[in-house]
């Protein structure tokens, strides 16, 4: 719902200069945006500072513009006249995420589409922290949802790809349910999460992807930070160009600060300064930078710390796939500051950031001495400052709006406005128009003005691609269904990632086994006289990569995944038990090697003479772990599997089945076979008994029908006993997924009692 504020002294249209409304339409011919559009939730300059300066400025209005009745806790951003806002409606079962797209001078909605979660671990509603961005070359808008959906849209609301980073690249969800916001960066658009994917990969880390803008293919992954990472991180990357080459800056779930090549993902260095995950962006001054956490200090005991490191002047490329460390000799200074997200803003030479306590300072950028604070409100937890022209406005926790005056030696609180909802987002500005969002609202204020000027946006230093070093494959991972087929895009590009040729002809491929794989495997694929990779019809689930050399000696790699299409069964009697378990005394084998997120998770295993798929106690950070086990656009289709869990009548394990993103789980202790997708969303339950060391089967189904409601039915009995014929539960939904990656699911609180599975079998419905 919109609601609209008549205040004809403040929405008077004024001219621009002509100054300024010639540098727009030059920015624009040059294929630019114009300055100050907001196409992502830090501005033109990265770092929440607007390049517009208005004449005869004055206070906002106590009421806005125009408000929209939404929860949101990100950012919006404005391209063209229009505003483009994530958030979500409803309160528990009918909560839904929304991308929003809303005309910027009445606020009218133009189009909006709803994003369902599932799967994911958020609670609380603590949904939409991050924000779209905007690509201006392009005109599309990119958005990675709660539950790992990463949307492209058009300007005019049209779908152009969805990729399901959960199910497709083992993206891991958490309770603090913090995004972010993806990067545009040449050709590509990057985003960094938690991911655990497969071979390699399969432990959990920070992970950066960069995915085609156009296509949504995947270009290249990194890993700059170390395993296993101790939370979530929703810092959105910085780029700039440094000696030669375009890299990015930002922090990490593992307690880090990274920099990664922009253009080929190679990671060259990381500083740990933090036990925990850190979720503030990093900011840019005159070669050093400058950021801040709340967490306990890797050396000391003291929580939180703003610090400014110096940025290295060249780069030493890596030997490995991890990076180098920093020497502790970059810090240049720190203060014992903390901030749980809220990002700092440079300008000139100060440094503004707003506390958890709700404090605003003003530090030295070069010295990192304190210049003054101000007390504006007694927390702030997500919301960062924005500085424009000479005012830095604060959303505080809450719901005010303070705007704040800064001086040599003090500040002035100018203003304060009441909102209604809790801050917890950055705002942004766009020609004089404030946008500021709470938990109930997005507001639009006006800035009242008599003409606005605006600095010119800076223009990236993009250097001239060198010699050509080696091949860039796109996709560089791909998943063949049984009987397809995948072709490639092959281009040239210099040490540094630019791109010398776009076509690259005449390639040979070859198997590749990396020489680090501890699993020596192969993908049940070949290459064709097209080029193209192509899966025979009786291909077995596999994974491997392949190696491509040119003409002229360059070479690059890809790797892939075959899955069989349906029906599925697996007993896991062909694996040999060949690694030693040493803390167990068992051998084992590392699970099927083309399931998504089952390294260290799960293994396969003897016991009482079958082998079985085991959940692990390798670590407590997987004591909640899921696996996807197909491709994610499969649909209506039957999983059935033997199940059991260690323990006693007083404690045991849950176990289940993820079907087309639900998850029908026999909960132990609770006694109960459950429905759920997220928790807090959709959780119903039926009464059931497992018996500690007794195996049962679980056979579960979704069904969705043509008006797009469906039913998830779901049966478990005692394995010694025949199936009975009806259902133990059945759940009807009004809106279900209409498919979904088929997975397997296991929770051992505190790794203290372990879950099997074995005899795997997924279908089509009949």
């Amino acid at each position: 719902m919109v609601t609209l504020f008549l205040q004809p002294s403040a929405m008077q249209s004024k001219p621009r200069p002509r100054f300024a409304t010639f540098l727009a339409a030059t920015l624009v011919l040059a294929g630019l945006t114009q300055a100050n559009d907001w196409t992502n939730w830090r501005g033109p300059l990265q770092n929440g500072v607007s390049l517009e300066h208005y004449k005869n400025a004055g206070k906002i209005a106590d009421k806005p513009a125009w408000t929209y009745d939404v929860h949101a806790r990100g950012t919006a951003v404005v391209f063209e006249g229009k505003v483009v806002l994530w958030s979500y409606k409803g309160e528990t079962t009918d909560l839904i995420e929304l991308i929003t797209c809303m005309d910027a001078k009445t606020g009218k909605k133009l189009w909006e589409h709803e994003i369902p979660d599932y799967l994911s671990d958020s609670i609380y509603n603590r949904y939409s922290i991050g924000a779209p961005t905007i690509d201006p070359e392009t005109k599309r808008i990119y958005l990675v949802s709660n539950a790992g959906l990463f949307f492209c849209w058009e300007m005019d609301g049209t779908e152009v790809f969805e990729i399901p980073l959960m199910e497709d690249l083992g993206r891991l969800t958490f309770p603090n349910a913090r995004v972010g916001a993806p990067v545009i960066e040449g050709g590509e658009v990057i985003t960094h999460f938690i991911y655990s994917n497969w071979g390699a990969d399969g432990p959990a880390a920070d992970r950066a992807y960069a995915f085609d803008k156009m296509t949504g293919e995947l270009v290249w992954w990194s890993r700059p930070g170390v395993v296993p990472p101790v939370d979530s991180s929703f810092s959105t990357p910085v780029v700039e160009t440094r000696d030669g080459r375009r890299v990015m800056y930002y922090t990490t779930g593992c307690g880090h600060i990274v920099c990664v090549n922009a253009r080929n993902g190679k990671a060259y260095w990381k500083m740990r300064f933090c036990k925990n995950g850190i979720n503030a962006s990093v900011v840019l001054h005159n070669n050093t930078l400058i950021t801040i956490h709340s967490e306990e200090n890797v050396d000391s005991t003291e929580k939180g710390r703003l610090v400014c490191i110096k940025l290295p002047e060249t780069f030493t490329d890596p030997t490995g796939p991890e990076s180098l460390e920093l020497d502790t000799s970059a810090e240049l200074w720190r203060l014992p500051l903390s901030a749980t997200s809220s990002t700092p803003v440079v300008v000139g030479n100060v440094v503004y950031q707003l506390t958890d306590g709700g404090e605003l300072y003003a530090i030295n950028a070069t010295t990192g001495a304190e210049m003054w604070k101000k007390k504006l409100s007694n927390a702030n937890l997500h919301s960062s400052p924005l500085y424009v022209d000479g005012l830095i406005y604060c959303p505080m926790m809450e719901g005010k709006l303070v705007v704040v005056k800064p001086g040599e030696k003090d500040a002035e609180i100018v203003q304060e406005v009441i909102l209604d909802g809790t801050c917890l987002g950055a705002p942004s500005v766009c020609d004089g128009v404030l946008y500021v969002t709470t938990t109930n609202h997005l507001y639009a204020f006006p800035i009242p003005n008599e003409g606005i000027e605006t600095d010119a946006a800076p223009v990236a230093e993009i250097p001239a691609a060198g010699k050509a070093a080696e091949l860039q494959i796109i996709p560089t991972e791909t998943v063949l269904m049984t009987g397809d087929k995948q072709a490639f895009r092959i281009r040239s590009v210099d040490s540094n990632g630019f791109v010398v040729s776009k076509d690259v002809q005449g390639v040979k491929w070859e198997s590749f086994i990396p020489p680090t794989a501890k699993v020596k495997a192969t993908m049940d694929a070949s290459f064709n006289d097209k080029g193209e990779l192509v899966s025979l019809p009786e291909a077995k689930d596999s994974a491997g990569a392949f190696k491509a050399t040119s003409p002229d000696g360059l070479s690059g790699t890809i790797r892939g995944r075959t899955l069989r299409s349906l029906p599925i069964k697996e007993d896991f009697e062909s694996y040999e038990l060949t690694v030693d378990q040493p803390d167990e005394k068992v051998k084992f084998s590392y699970p099927p090697l083309p399931w998504i997120g089952a390294r260290f998770k799960f293994d396969v295993r003897e016991l009482n003479g079958n082998k079985v798929f085991a959940k692990t106690f390798d670590r407590l950070l997987f004591q909640r772990a899921t696996v996807f086990v197909g491709a994610s656009h499969l649909s209506n289709y039957t999983m059935q599997a033997d199940v059991m869990t260690e323990g006693s009548a007083r404690s045991k394990s849950d176990i289940g089945l993820v079907n087309q993103r639900y998850l029908i789980c026999l909960r132990g202790n609770a006694k109960t076979i459950e429905v759920s997708s997220n928790l807090e969303r959709l959780k119903q339950e039926a009464p059931f008994k497992m018996d500690a060391n007794t195996w049962y089967t679980l056979k579960t189904r979704v069904d969705v029908a043509a008006d797009g409601s469906g039913t998830i039915r779901a049966k478990a009995w005692d394995k010694a006993q025949p199936e009975p014929e009806a259902w133990t539960i059945e759940v009807k939904v009004p809106h279900a997924h209409p498919n979904g990656s088929p997975g397997i699911f296991g929770f051992t609180a505190m790794n203290q009692k372990r879950v099997f599975l074995d005899n795997l079998s997924i279908t089509s419905n009949k």
